[in-house]
């Protein structure tokens, strides 16, 4: 091949890829869509955020709202004597776990619907049977009038309505929250697939908000 044949095909080559380098840059929309990979949803009324919050989780320490500003995290209600679905949705947050806990911007939190029983001590025992750092994932305590106002108007977990001391919040949803407080997903804990699926919807997340 002569010279010139090389010069016109080398120029011809570089002109292609930064076409389509232009060409995947403009062909994003208003939805962040890339090559049809868009945005995970917005979940709630139009500006739904989680709101805030202060509870304690299982080292005693009081854990809150600012605590997530800027992370990515997952969110779950169970309690420790359950029998149930709660042992399965855990082994299955265990998994969410491995895949995100070196990862800084990440965070889990367990709340118990069981306050009276789940004491901070009870808490941390539970906490090291499924390997849980207390630095990324949080096992949390408070009042069970704030714990479900959370689970119901904030992470849409539960569509109940707070009846007293009697109540009882029983839900199988993982909620996926972004670094703003709104709820990106839900899913649910006892079913492999919608796991899988949050596992890789954490790391859409992530890239999302990266750029």
């Amino acid at each position: 091949m002569s010279k010139k044949a090389i010069f016109y095909t080398t120029f011809f080559v570089l002109l292609t890829i930064a076409f389509l380098g232009y060409a995947g840059f403009v062909i994003m929309d208003e939805t962040g869509s890339f090559f049809g990979k868009e945005k995970l949803p917005v979940l709630g009324s139009p500006g739904h955020t989680v709101g805030g919050f202060s509870f304690t989780n299982q080292e005693g320490k009081t854990i809150t709202d600012d605590d997530v500003k800027g992370k990515i995290y997952v969110t779950e209600y169970f309690f420790t004597t359950c029998t149930g679905i709660c042992p399965k949705m855990n082994k299955n947050m265990e998994k969410v776990y491995a895949a995100y806990k070196d990862k800084p911007e990440f965070r889990i939190l367990s709340h118990t619907v069981d306050p009276d029983h789940d004491s901070v001590p009870v808490l941390k025992a539970y906490a090291a049977k499924h390997g849980a750092d207390a630095r990324n994932w949080w096992f949390l305590t408070g009042t069970k009038k704030e714990l479900y106002k959370l689970a119901r108007q904030g992470y849409m977990v539960d569509d109940g309505t707070y009846t007293g001391e009697e109540d009882f919040v029983h839900t199988q949803w993982f909620a996926l929250v972004d670094g703003e407080g709104r709820v990106r997903g839900l899913y649910e804990g006892t079913k492999q697939p919608d796991v899988d699926k949050l596992i890789g919807d954490i790391g859409r997340l992530m890239e999302e908000e990266a750029n």
